[in-house]
């Protein structure tokens, strides 16, 4: 079992983390250091609140390695529907836009996706926290104002279909570089072939050679660092 006592939080630990749905990175950092006590903890990429799935938290002289980890290649399983949009490029906004997708098959779906693989120009949804006149993004678009980002180069090294249920419920797998955003890969999909789309589902899976199957449930966690804490400070809490 890994040691979670306060001074091998302090010394260093990089901890693979299931990040629960509607959390944000930061208040999981919270949490892992109101729990643990240490002052020296950062995460290794950020993951939206609707988004599940691994991420690395780095304490004490492993918050040295995040660099390298959030350079490393992502993994991500995810859900999305055809025939619609939404101004977030997900689930967090009712779907407008609404169009007919029943004549999408996945052949037509399956050739419209190898045009997103490879080095592929991405414009950032309008609801992410790049920096935009000092502000973030999305701060900006929730108060309805117009935000206007600059296309970067990415690199999808795969898009593929896992399930094709129907065209309103896609199951995918995207395999690509730092700085993807899965919103905009699947808002643009949509706009290729006609209908709009938007996501429905993320988890990111896997991030460089960390796999979530290696993850700890945060709950699990945090009662964990509580128990050897105590065990270790008996009469203390």
């Amino acid at each position: 079992m890994t040691s979670l006592l306060p001074q091998d939080f302090q010394e260093g630990l990089t901890l693979l983390i299931d990040k629960p749905l509607n959390w944000t990175s930061f208040d999981v950092v919270a949490k892992i250091r109101n729990t643990s006590r240490c002052k020296k903890i950062g995460h290794a990429g950020t993951l939206d609140p609707l988004a599940t799935g691994l991420l690395i938290v780095c304490t004490g002289k492993k918050t040295k390695s995040i660099q390298a980890i959030q350079d490393a290649d992502k993994t991500y399983t995810l859900s999305f529907c055809l025939g619609a949009t939404t101004p977030s490029y997900d689930a967090e906004f009712p779907p407008e836009n609404i169009k007919d997708a029943g004549h999408i098959t996945r052949e037509i779906l399956e050739k419209a996706m190898q045009a997103f693989i490879g080095k592929i120009k991405q414009i950032p949804p309008a609801f992410s926290a790049i920096k935009k006149d000092g502000k973030k993004a999305y701060e900006l678009a929730r108060k309805g104002k117009p935000v206007e980002l600059t296309a970067r180069q990415i690199q999808i090294h795969q898009f593929k279909i896992l399930n094709f249920h129907s065209p309103q419920h896609i199951e995918a797998e995207v395999h690509c570089q730092k700085g993807t955003y899965i919103r905009s890969l699947v808002h643009d999909l949509g706009q290729a072939v006609g209908t709009g789309a938007y996501l429905t589902k993320l988890k990111r899976t896997q991030i460089g050679d960390f796999s979530v199957q290696n993850a700890w449930n945060l709950e699990s966690l945090v009662t964990e660092v509580m128990k050897q804490r105590m065990e270790a400070e008996p009469g203390q809490s």
